[in-house]
């Protein structure tokens, strides 16, 4: 705890960090002169290092690039593992888990101890782990890294601790689960062919063991050999040489025969009594063709042969299609009896699973679903039902649905918002599911006591917002919005105009959300804005649109007329109006070469729509294309419902819009913001042409170019228009990037100005990508390092604005009390505040104009402006003011609410101990300031990085108290104390940062964050110390104690004829003492995790052995308590017998034999 005093007496501009002002405000000393001002500043600092620690929470959505997939019949839990080493194991709702290889290498096969709590992967390094499940945090407990074989495939038997692996050479290995050691017993490729085989028969593709016989074991080689080993005679049963290549196997329930799957696109069903050749060959997607001859077929990835008690088997199977129907999508067959049922998917089948009644593969199977993993989904398909309907995900599987633009993250909104949002979404919902639960019910979570009401907003690359419902680590969708339903459907075009239009042009871009009065603002790539009300009633409205001409030339003109509706902001003494102009809704016109011109990019729907229940369009803002050149990417936004007041800006300029009287407040360049306080002297060149790129949906995994990509920086529009929200919320998009060096466009230059002499705005840097076409290297290639580049700023002399935020505060030095205001944050470093006047009288409101203009207050900074916050002088957050929600379209009621009910947190509320004012806090892609106003003093700063740049910053929350949080270019993670700026915790949380994260990554209140991990997965972090402790409790349990299934009886015969699979003992001829030991040139044993981590995951494991042993203990009291019943009954039963015995035996004791 620490205290920090600062005595603002007689403190000047000169001070460390010091402030620019306009030459109007003077430039002495730094206390105002007319309002009073607090002699001493007493915060009290809560916050110590303590109170962070950095850690990940929980993965979302659909695991990227799938590859293997594995269920425990038991537990009922799923496993799924990626080309990026990743492994999602997936239970009831809530019971999430996701881990990660180390070596990151491709998860080739998964492998679940049914009811043990364990999972075995096997990797494309050669390597097999041992994943202990009895844990929260799932961690490795052993490793075998195989030296000269590569692993093609696994086969773990039912209780088993033996596991087969099969080597890309053809071989079959032995481990020993429990000690993660490979056994002595080996079966050689070349005992198990015949010696007069002359070829290779090919990696071991299949590995299964016989349900009649466990001590024989079938191996499958790709070449079309299958054999049946004799584990105990360890010499093969028999060979059948197939003349198509094998892909799978499956054994019918009795171990009498099996079903092959083969390139050629048949099946073939062999019987052991005659392996000469299939007693059954089928072509199931294979037609006769006229010649005879069956059509070509593409290969049967995988069959499941399933038998059931009621019905016929179930023959399931991926592939097989005739190759002459090009385009046909993906298809998974199920054939029962003589019903062929063929189900298309959206995606290619990657591997898919029949879910069955019973561990036992003795016993009839009874499927009764079916797991199929998709490269972009997961469904589960219900097999009792004739017609197969697919299971309702509870899953959120579908952020992806289209490709994630943008994100944005809410902690701690009203509680009432989400019941709303989740009921007007349910109304939308698909139909058509199966009635049938989610089979994939396993594990255990409760909902946590430290949970308070959380959103996550997704904007897409077609336009869609989905709102989630992130309370207690958990996701579920809540509503779906479509902003393209505002507009016309575009009409298509030819020419240049073809080339410059976006291929997504209603992709959101970035949002700006005030939960308490539910307005909603999205910002699209085609230079749109949407304002948005929030209605439980459905009704008939109508579209307003005002079009804006955020572009202001040298020749531009205003006329009488152009001001004569729209209030310009005008100030005495400050200067004179600026350009600006204001269009109202027209379809435009074009000019006679074709171009466009004055016309907006998109046509907003102008006829009477009826909308749902939910978000309805209130006013789209749209900027014109100028001299048949697009309009530039909107690249900062901020809405205040108190105000009534929309702010945009891009590297044009800036425009203010009252949304409430439709009209347009300010439209004007950034040098003219300035008026005669222009920190720069700059100097404009002539236009040249330029080209645009889009590049919103560079966030999915279908682009294919990134040559715009090399000399951008992440946080300036001139360069790539990448910028923080004033809300915090990220913009994923990139603007149109000119092709080469561009002029400026702007209205005024003082005379004399010389060119720019320095360069002080990281936004002018650059960042080198290397050339490539792919998406890995594209988006794992950010690099750190940025030059220098000052002829950037000579040949580019556009200032964008890249934040902005509304709030209560001191335009100027002299002002004694607050005012609302627009801070404006630009590309080079420069802050803004332009006060405002809005009548405070509801009817005033709605018919006097805004007043607002530039008040001369200029702050410095270095890098580009990212972020502006506000504290009261006793250190506590303010937060902005906002309009109390009010249902527009609600019925007629005379008791409900008609006026405005605003809700105002001004700075002077609070501290009437130590007088007027609050502190700004002003954070920059490398330095952060706090300054005091009004006297604009700046009392902290602290440059932030030198060798990289920050990403994201945000004032937030933390354990009742306020910290800046920022996260940097070089996947550093880093809080300082506020107002103090003392670091507090700095972690490399990422070592390589992509694009995708950059542009992703946002802060929350209560110490959390998220960012797009993959295209199709949301990453949650949090590093709040708090949180980390709480984080075991939150988690689900993914290992419970069940009692395993006991096998059924097979009956007297059946055990007799059936074979002698019970007397067959692993342990014995698998074990050291009979096998020997293995090579140790062969496979390397890696023992798992130490230190801590290792603790917690004994300690896990020893709670799981004892509740399984006390599961036991009482089961075992069970048994003997009916035995001892048992025994007593028997004892009665005796005593009876004897009694009657005795009674016959007195009875009959005089009587001669005769007498009988």
């Amino acid at each position: 705890m620490k205290k920090f005093r600062k005595v603002l007496d007689g403190l000047t501009t000169s001070s460390p960090g010091g402030t620019m002002g306009s030459p109007s405000s003077g430039s002495a000393a730094g206390t105002p002169t007319a309002a009073p001002t607090p002699k001493e500043i007493d915060i009290q600092e809560t916050l110590v290092s303590e109170n962070f620690q950095m850690c990940k929470t929980v993965r979302h959505g659909f695991p990227y690039q799938p590859t293997a997939l594995a269920f425990d019949p038991v537990q009922k839990i799923l496993a799924i593992g990626s080309r990026t080493g990743g492994v999602r194991i997936l239970g009831r709702p809530g019971v999430d888990c996701y881990c990660q290889h180390e070596s990151g290498s491709a998860v080739l096969q998964l492998q679940f101890l049914i009811n043990e709590g364990a999972l075995v992967t096997a990797c494309a390094d050669d390597t097999l782990h041992l994943w202990n499940l009895r844990q929260r945090r799932p961690a490795v407990l052993h490793s075998l890294k195989f030296n000269r074989e590569r692993i093609t495939f696994c086969h773990l038997p039912f209780q088993s601790k033996w596991l087969y692996v099969g080597t890309e050479r053809g071989n079959t290995h032995i481990v020993n689960i429990e000690s993660f050691i490979l056994s002595g017993y080996v079966i050689m490729w070349n005992k198990a062919i015949e010696l007069s085989t002359k070829t290779h028969p090919g990696p071991v593709v299949h590995l299964s063991d016989c349900p009649k016989d466990e001590g024989k074991l079938l191996i499958g080689f790709e070449s079309g050999m299958i054999v049946q080993w004799d584990l105990r005679g360890k010499k093969a049963d028999f060979r059948i040489c197939y003349d198509e290549a094998i892909h799978s196997a499956g054994w019918h329930h009795e171990g009498k025969q099996f079903m092959c799957s083969h390139s050629d696109g048949s099946l073939s069903m062999w019987n052991l009594r005659n392996t000469l050749k299939p007693f059954q060959v089928t072509f199931p997607h294979g037609k006769i063709q006229k010649d005879g001859r069956k059509e070509s077929c593409k290969p049967i990835l995988k069959v499941e042969y399933k038998t059931s008690r009621s019905s016929e088997p179930f023959v399931i199977f991926s592939g097989g299609l005739s190759y002459d129907k090009a385009g046909r999508r993906p298809t998974l067959t199920i054939m029962h009896g003589k019903a062929i049922t063929v189900l298309e998917m959206d995606y290619p089948i990657v591997e898919f699973m029949a879910l069955c009644e019973t561990p036992y593969n003795n016993e009839v199977q009874e499927p009764y679903a079916v797991v199929v993993l998709l490269e972009k989904d997961l469904i589960v398909v219900d097999l009792t039902q004739s017609n197969y309907p697919v299971c309702e995900n509870p899953y959120p599987m579908d952020i992806h649905e289209s490709p994630v633009t943008c994100t944005a993250y809410f902690a701690d909104c009203p509680p009432n918002l989400i019941p709303i949002l989740y009921s007007i979404g349910a109304k939308h919902k698909k139909t058509g599911y199966s009635q049938k639960e989610w089979p994939i019910a396993g594990g255990l979570w409760t909902l946590g006591c430290n949970t308070y009401p959380e959103i996550i907003l997704t904007g897409h690359a077609d336009g869609s917002i989905k709102f989630w419902d992130a309370s207690a680590i958990t996701l579920q969708m809540l509503y779906k919005l479509k902003t393209s339903k505002a507009f016309e459907k575009p009409k298509p075009v030819e020419g240049r105009a073809a080339d410059l239009m976006e291929e997504d042009p209603f992709a959101v871009q970035m949002v700006s959300w005030c939960p308490q009065s539910r307005i909603l603002c999205v910002v699209g790539i085609s230079a749109h804005i949407i304002l948005y009300r929030f209605s439980k009633y459905d009704a008939n409205t109508q579209i307003t649109s005002l079009e804006v001409r955020l572009q202001c030339e040298s020749e531009d003109v205003i006329s009488p007329s152009d001001n004569e509706n729209n209030p310009c902001f005008s100030e005495s003494g400050s200067h004179s109006p600026q350009t600006h102009h204001y269009h109202p809704a027209s379809p435009g016109s074009k000019t006679p070469e074709g171009n466009k011109d004055t016309i907006p990019c998109l046509k907003v729907k102008e006829r009477m729509v009826r909308v749902p229940p939910g978000y309805q369009a209130e006013l789209v803002i749209q900027l014109l294309w100028v001299d048949g050149e697009p309009p530039q990417q909107i690249t900062s936004l901020d809405i205040n419902s108190a105000y009534g007041l929309l702010a945009f800006g891009n590297c044009n300029g800036l425009a203010v819009v009252d949304y409430l009287q439709k009209t347009i407040l300010l439209c004007m360049s950034t040098l003219d913001l300035y008026g005669g306080a222009d920190p720069y002297q700059r100097l404009t060149l002539p236009r040249r042409n330029r080209q645009s790129t889009s590049g919103l949906t560079e966030l999915s995994d279908n682009q294919q170019s990134i040559d715009m990509e090399r000399s951008k920086s992440p946080t300036s529009d001139h360069v790539n228009g990448h910028c923080t929200s004033p809300t915090s919320q990220p913009s994923a998009g990139k603007p149109r990037v000119p092709m080469g060096s561009e002029g400026p466009r702007l209205t005024r230059r003082g005379p004399g100005r010389p060119p720019f002499r320095k360069a002080q705005s990281a936004a002018c840097m650059e960042i080198s990508l290397p050339v490539s076409h792919t998406e890995e290297s594209r988006e794992n290639s950010f690099s750190r390092s940025r030059s220098s580049s000052v002829s950037s700023i000579d040949r580019d002399t556009k200032e964008a604005i890249t934040t902005l935020q509304f709030g209560e505060s001191y335009g100027r030095k002299n002002d004694a009390l607050p005012n609302p205001c627009l801070w404006v944050g630009t590309s080079l470093g420069v802050a803004l505040v332009i006060p405002m006047s809005i009548p405070t009288d509801h009817e005033e409101r709605m018919e006097v104009p805004v007043t607002m203009g530039p008040s001369g207050t200029v702050l410095m900074l270095k890098g580009s402006v990212l972020r502006f916050g506000f504290l009261d002088c006793m250190g506590s957050l303010i937060q902005s003011p906002y309009e109390v929600w009010r249902d527009l379209n609600g019925p007629e009621d005379p008791d409900r609410v008609r006026k405005r009910k605003l809700v105002h947190f001004s700075p002077s509320s609070s501290q009437d101990s130590c007088g007027e004012g609050h502190l700004a806090v002003v954070c920059s892609e490398r330095q952060a300031k706090v300054i005091l106003m009004p006297s604009q003093s700046v009392l902290f700063v602290h440059n932030i990085t030198e060798s990289s740049f920050v990403l994201r910053a945000d004032v937030v929350s933390v354990s009742n108290s306020v910290c800046l949080a920022c996260f940097c270019a070089n996947g550093h993670i880093m809080t300082l104390s506020l107002p103090s700026l003392r670091p507090l915790m700095d972690v490399n949380y990422l070592p390589l940062t992509d694009m995708r994260i950059a542009r992703t990554f946002c802060f929350t209140n209560g110490g959390q964050a998220l960012y797009l991990s993959s295209p199709t997965e949301i990453q949650r972090i949090t590093y709040s110390q708090e949180m980390c402790d709480n984080l075991q409790e939150m988690l689900g349990e993914l290992f419970t104690p069940i009692e395993t299934p006991e096998a059924q009886n097979r009956g007297f015969l059946k055990g007799f004829f059936g074979g002698n699979s019970h007397n067959f003992d692993r342990e014995e001829l698998f074990g050291e003492a009979s096998a020997g030991k293995a090579s140790r040139s062969l496979a390397q044993h890696i023992p798992g995790q130490a230190g801590m981590e290792g603790m917690k995951v004994a300690a896990s494991g020893v709670v799981g052995d004892l509740a399984r042993a006390r599961i036991a203990l009482d089961e075992r009291g069970q048994r003997l308590g009916e035995l001892e019943e048992r025994t007593a009954l028997m004892m009665t039963s005796a005593d009876v017998f004897s009694k009657h015995a005795h009674e016959l035996m007195l009875k009959c004791k005089d009587k001669k034999w005769y007498q009988f």
